[in-house]
């Protein structure tokens, strides 16, 4: 499932608000950030109107959204919903060997677990950045 999300940018930073979640924002410095904290202002939200028993609306269509947005101009972007459930699951996956040793690398640099470095690969493609 995806929601609609304007970008506003101001004073060098960029501001994310999803039209059909009132209270749910975000800003980055980037965009590559705004998307990222974007995603995760999405899913904590969800999460937290779950925990009250809250409704959670459905997402109405780019056009929807478009047609209630008064400047033209405004960027709208899809921005999936990634759920955190708080417990990971084991999955099999099969990956070429040298895939996989550039996979380890790059996660031992960076001070992560292979399964970290593939979730936030995941995400970042899920965000198309």
């Amino acid at each position: 499932m995806t929601y609609i999300a304007t970008l506003i940018p101001e004073d060098g930073r960029i501001t994310v608000l999803f039209p059909d979640l009132p209270g749910c924002g975000t800003v980055g410095n980037t965009l590559d950030e705004a998307l990222i904290l974007a995603a995760e202002a999405l899913g904590g939200h969800v999460e937290s109107l779950r925990e009250i028993g809250g409704t959670i609306p459905m997402p109405r269509s780019l056009s929807d959204i478009r047609a209630e947005v008064d400047d033209l101009d405004t960027t709208l972007v899809a921005v999936p919903l990634i759920e955190d459930r708080g417990t990971a699951k084991r999955v099999n996956v099969s990956l070429d060997p040298g895939l996989l040793d550039a996979i380890d690398g790059a996660a031992k640099s960076r001070g992560m677990t292979r399964s970290a470095f593939l979730s936030s690969a995941a995400r970042r493609e899920l965000l198309g950045i």
